[in-house]
């Protein structure tokens, strides 16, 4: 279990990342297909500049009853995902994890259920952000587009 750090979204130099934050829960309709498809998106584009960012949290419905080791032992058994899962954590309201006040006060769009996504650049800003329902093709572009950037700016500086 990886710890929560103050601001786990902003990385430069040569570590430089593009990152996709996500609250995810274990006992909701939208588990499997999006376990599925971060873990997907995690193994094609990571772990160099890309990682998916995977905060339990359970405002939503009580969707994520589990402890945090919990979760990451369900997270890793049944969907075989590698990216980082944090502690569980409360997202909305007065105590909200500094990281997701962020997030939201960055892109205007609060979570209104498990699943939420929100592209990150390097540099730490909220580029664009998905509900859950939308599919996984749909957030590819914005991934490629950013690691493009990383790559373009690392040949430039050598």
């Amino acid at each position: 279990m990886e710890p929560l750090v103050a601001h786990p979204l902003k990385c430069s130099g040569p570590k430089a990342k593009v990152t996709l934050v996500v609250n995810v829960a274990s006992d909701c309709q939208l588990t499997d297909k999006n376990y599925l498809a971060l873990k997907e998106l995690h193994k094609e584009f990571g772990p160099f500049h890309f990682s998916v960012l995977a905060f339990p949290c359970n405002q939503f419905g009580e969707s994520e009853p589990r402890s945090s080791q919990e979760i990451e032992a369900f997270a890793r058994q049944n969907y075989g995902v590698t990216f980082p899962i944090f502690h569980k954590i409360k997202i909305l309201g007065s105590q909200a994890e500094p990281a997701f006040k962020f997030l939201v006060d960055s892109s205007k769009r609060e979570p209104r259920w498990n699943f939420w996504k929100y592209l990150v650049n390097p540099e730490g800003q909220v580029v664009k952000y998905w509900r859950p329902e939308e599919p996984v093709e749909a957030i590819k572009p914005d991934i490629v587009e950013l690691i493009r950037q990383i790559i373009v700016k690392k040949k430039e500086d050598l």
